[in-house]
């Protein structure tokens, strides 16, 4: 029985996998926030919390997976403990380990790995769940691991808070290992086409591979940041600026009516004890002390005004003079001793400013002070006697000490918060980027590339249309605009190439049986020269190819040259059109002025082919056929014509000619001599080879001699 089976009509479907996707995500919080529930209820020390947590990483992803941590425990904080909201941290770090886990593949490799990935959620499971217990709770959550931690401590000397991380990471590896056992229980029962339709569900594409995104990775210039960097570094600034102003603002405020609801205190309970000491003879309490009549009773009353002030944490009377203030009345405190009556008291940093009215007797505003009492807030209140006149003052002293260990208890409880939702927020929006934005343009890019790259070959450039079309890039914005109108490009642009390449290659048919032509003119007026061209030219293949073979000239053999110089061949005795019949058809040796006439043809040849060229510009093969026409008669050492240029200054061309010429030469019948045979041929190529030829075109043609051989048959009955 296949667990999630998705109807494999429908899987296809990205909105019905999106769907199914928001149905596991609901199953799975309400797993976590079930469990967690009745453990609580049964008071059972386990969590089972991020069951659903891991599930939905290891089905659906990386933000589904968070989505769960995050509202298990917005919903365990409003069900069961209002920590849990603190908490939250640690179950998105459990979906952030899973899916490295889970990405990585590392679940079908070794039961050892598995081991590993258990140990490393509970590790840092317990070591970061003992940590916030002792900082947000003040103790341990759970009775058996404060128990086990003190016997640790009692029987080793390990600290308690120790000996608590310890139990905590035992508990947690049973917990944990539970959940994760479950959860890979549960896998087994997952068609592998549903886990793929599921983790595919937020691609705005066809999905990609690894390898494809690897090469997109490994594509980038070194210190340019991608779009998804860019679009996470905005938004985690933002989140943490949006953060920062709202705490600061709220734990502004709120310090605010706290420290003016400790004034409010401090300044109530001195004028309600200046009233009452008013009933007093105020005089004799200053001069008396403990023996005046009624102080006792007045101290005893003091005594339960503080009491009954939750806030109040001192409450005094004392004498203003110019030197110093003097103790009338102080109580006694749990932290420090009262002053006697009559003991002196230096005045305050703080007091400075008001010195002058307190000498007058005058009410003064509450005052802030940080001294060796700590952070309190004091309000003075004048004690008159019958005349009017101020005899001493009250004081009260509100201590705000604790509000500093607030602000910081504040403070680490919103980084808690913030740190689970800032993932969150880091996993959508890097999510987000990437299926919206950084994919679609590397997939765009990518293809582009790899289109310009086989412009020149029509099968490419097709198979590259049908390619772009299979990723149907459906972002529902200007991407996917840009995608169409790429796609309306691509497919134009390949029927232009296509139409472009008939005509290329009708102008080349074209131009070859006009080449064709005009070696057929010259040939059929040279009785002696049957077939010459048709060979030389297959031997100027043979050569050009195994000097490739062999390694030789290299960076000229490029392909585009091999076929210029195929197709330049033919014309290589094209000068011979401006020589008599009488010389050229003569039966017997020449003499040595008909021979200096027929060595023209080459500077014929050169004048008709730079004609040709003016006139088709830019077509290499013109410029090798008249290399050709003017040098297949030069000479390696320098004695041939019609230059006398020698070795490499010679064109590689003409020197490829040379050798395939001479050699159709020798094994063609003459009028005036019969053919060479094949031995003698090679015999006299090779003791022209680095005097009349090139050393290297000589050692390429015996090293093609099958396929010499395969010409010499093909022309035999000519």
């Amino acid at each position: 029985m296949k667990i999630l089976a998705l109807d494999k009509d429908k899987i296809k479907n990205q909105k019905y996998c999106m769907n199914v996707n928001r149905i596991v995500v609901l199953v799975c919080i309400f797993i976590n926030v079930f469990l967690t529930t009745i453990l609580d209820r049964m008071e059972i020390p386990l969590y089972l919390d991020c069951v659903g947590t891991i599930a939905a990483t290891s089905i659906c992803g990386l933000l589904p997976g968070v989505t769960v941590a995050v509202i298990t425990n917005l919903l365990c904080a409003v069900i069961n403990h209002s920590s849990a909201l603190y908490y939250m941290i640690i179950n998105v770090l459990i979906a952030c380990i899973t899916y490295v886990y889970v990405r990585e593949k590392i679940c079908k490799k070794t039961r050892v790995a598995l081991m590993v990935y258990i140990a490393a959620i509970s590790v840092m499971t317990g070591i970061l769940g003992i940590i916030f217990q002792v900082i947000l709770l003040g103790d341990f959550q759970f009775k058996d691991i404060k128990d086990t931690a003190e016997i640790i401590n009692m029987s080793t000397g390990i600290p308690v808070i120790i000996g608590g991380i310890i139990a905590n990471i035992g508990l947690n590896i049973v917990d944990k290992g539970l959940s994760v056992l479950a959860v890979r229980g549960f896998m087994r029962f997952v068609p592998a086409d549903t886990y793929n339709a599921l983790n595919n569900t937020a691609w705005k594409q066809k999905p990609l591979t690894s390898e494809e995104i690897n090469a997109f990775n490994m594509e980038k210039e070194m210190g340019v940041k991608s779009i998804n960097q860019k679009t996470t570094s905005l938004v985690i600034l933002t989140a943490i600026a949006i953060t920062a102003i709202i705490s600061t603002t709220g734990m502004m405020q709120y310090f605010g009516l706290e420290k003016q609801s400790y004034i409010d205190s401090a300044q109530r309970t001195a004028n309600f004890a200046a009233e009452t000491l008013e009933k007093y003879d105020i005089n004799k309490f200053v001069q008396y002390g403990v023996n005046a009549d009624g102080y006792l009773e007045a101290k005893e009353f003091m005594y339960g005004l503080r009491d009954a002030e939750a806030d109040i944490k001192y409450l005094y009377v004392i004498k203003i003079g110019r030197d110093a203030c003097y103790a009338v009345m102080d109580l006694e405190s749990s932290d420090e001793p009262a002053y006697e009556f009559g003991e002196r008291i230096e005045f305050e940093e703080a007091f400075g400013d008001y010195l002058e009215d307190l000498w007058n007797g005058e009410s003064i505003e509450p005052i802030e002070s940080n001294d060796i009492s700590g952070w309190i807030v004091t309000a003075y209140a004048p004690v008159h006697d019958e005349t009017g006149k101020t005899v001493c003052y009250v004081g009260a002293d509100a201590s705000v000490s604790f509000l500093s260990l607030f602000a910081a208890q504040y403070i680490i409880k919103i980084l808690l918060i913030f740190s689970g939702f800032l993932i969150l927020i880091i996993a959508f929006s890097t999510s987000y980027a990437k299926n919206n934005l950084v994919y679609p343009i590397n997939t765009i890019v990518n293809w582009t590339n790899g289109f310009m790259n086989g412009k020149d070959e029509q099968e490419e450039l097709d198979n590259a249309v049908k390619e772009l079309r299979t990723y149907e890039i459906k972002t529902g914005d200007e991407i996917e605009t840009l995608y169409k109108s790429i796609c309306k490009m691509a497919v134009e642009t390949a029927n232009q190439v296509r139409d472009i390449n008939y005509f290329a290659d009708s102008t080349a048919k074209m131009q070859n049986g006009l080449i064709i032509t005009m070696a057929d003119m010259v040939e059929n007026r040279d009785s002696d020269t049957g077939a010459h061209v048709q060979k030389t030219a297959e031997y100027v293949k043979i050569i050009a190819e195994s000097l490739k073979r062999n390694g030789y000239y290299l960076e000229k053999l490029t392909p585009k040259y091999m076929s210029d110089l195929v197709m330049s061949a033919p014309l290589h005795d094209v000068g011979k059109i401006n020589i008599s019949d009488t010389i050229l058809n003569k039966p017997g040796k020449l003499t040595d002025e008909e021979y200096e006439i027929m060595k023209m043809h080459t500077v014929y040849g050169k004048e008709i082919m730079e004609k040709a060229i003016v006139t088709v510009k830019g077509e290499n093969y013109l410029k090798e056929a008249r290399n050709m026409a003017a040098y297949h008669h030069e000479r390696w050492d320098g004695k041939g014509y019609p230059e006398g240029l020698h070795g490499e200054v010679i064109p590689l061309s003409a020197r490829i000619m040379a050798v395939a010429d001479v050699f159709d030469a020798l094994t063609s019948p003459r009028v005036y001599k019969p053919a060479f045979p094949l031995e003698k041929a090679l015999q006299i190529l090779e003791e022209g080879s680095g005097t009349q030829f090139d050393p290297k075109c000589i050692n390429a043609f015996m090293a093609a001699l099958p396929e010499v051989r395969q010409v010499l048959i093909k022309y035999q009955g000519m």
